[in-house]
């Protein structure tokens, strides 16, 4: 990020479990990651960037969840397990990984895989071109706008998030929904379409569990692509490219 005719980086370190900020330059700080409040770490964050002098404007509450704690007066919320932290941060690695390789197969518009910071997901969405309805918003402590943005255009995204099985999930959606999409023999079996969701699942568990994940997954994420670009009639011919063997 630049700041102040610097720039700034701030890392998450799911190794050695610290918030590391290092400025162009030279300037470092760092936050331990430990069993805190989010308040407290709130503001040991905020007292690392005013200790490289960096001055930050942000909303400082959750997003997209219904009951958003101010971070600053969070006493509520204070677990964190190392252990846990790291594992979930290997299964992006992983993820991140086949989503790019999945990205390689499309020549059309398509976003970098990228981590969001409310579910918190790591997506990534491809574009037929054309536009879409304006997206209905409501989604909890977030402006509508931001959905309007966002969803500008059709699309077909796939990401992996923490919710939505015991382990997590990998997901599929398409905006504006294809009629028929919900319906669509999406692959492999054990993917399903959660109606009150409105997208594709497949636990993380099957996956891990798989005796080719790679496969698996990806099968789920052409699978799930195929049904939003062929119900929405997408220019196939012209937005893909065959699959890089060597990129396996």
């Amino acid at each position: 990020m630049h700041t102040e005719g610097r720039g700034l980086e701030i890392e998450f370190d799911l190794v050695d479990h610290v918030l590391e900020l290092r400025a162009s330059d030279g300037r470092t700080s760092e936050v331990p990651l430990v069993p805190q409040s989010v308040a407290r770490f709130y503001a040991a964050a905020m007292a690392a960037m005013s200790e490289l002098d960096v001055t930050v404007s942000i909303v400082p509450r959750p997003v997209e969840v219904a009951i958003a704690i101010p971070f600053a007066d969070d006493e509520q919320h204070r677990s964190y397990d190392a252990a846990a932290a790291h594992r979930f941060w290997l299964a992006l690695l992983q993820s991140h990984r086949l989503m790019h390789q999945f990205r390689t197969r499309f020549i059309g518009k398509a976003s970098p895989v990228h981590f969001f910071w409310g579910a918190p997901d790591l997506a990534t969405t491809r574009f037929s071109g054309r536009t879409a309805p304006r997206h209905p918003g409501g989604v909890p402590n977030t402006p509508d706008r931001v959905q309007w943005a966002a969803y500008s255009h059709e699309v077909h995204s796939v990401g992996f998030w923490p919710g939505g099985s015991e382990e997590g999930s990998f997901y599929a959606y398409a905006y504006p929904q294809p009629e028929g999409f919900a319906d669509w023999p999406v692959r492999p079996d054990v993917a399903y379409y959660d109606r009150d969701l409105g997208e594709f699942i497949l636990p993380y568990a099957a996956v891990r569990a798989a005796a080719d994940p790679d496969d698996l997954l990806m099968t789920f994420f052409q699978s799930t692509y195929e049904a939003a670009a062929e119900l929405a009639v997408w220019d196939r011919v012209n937005l893909e490219v065959a699959p890089d063997p060597t990129l396996r």
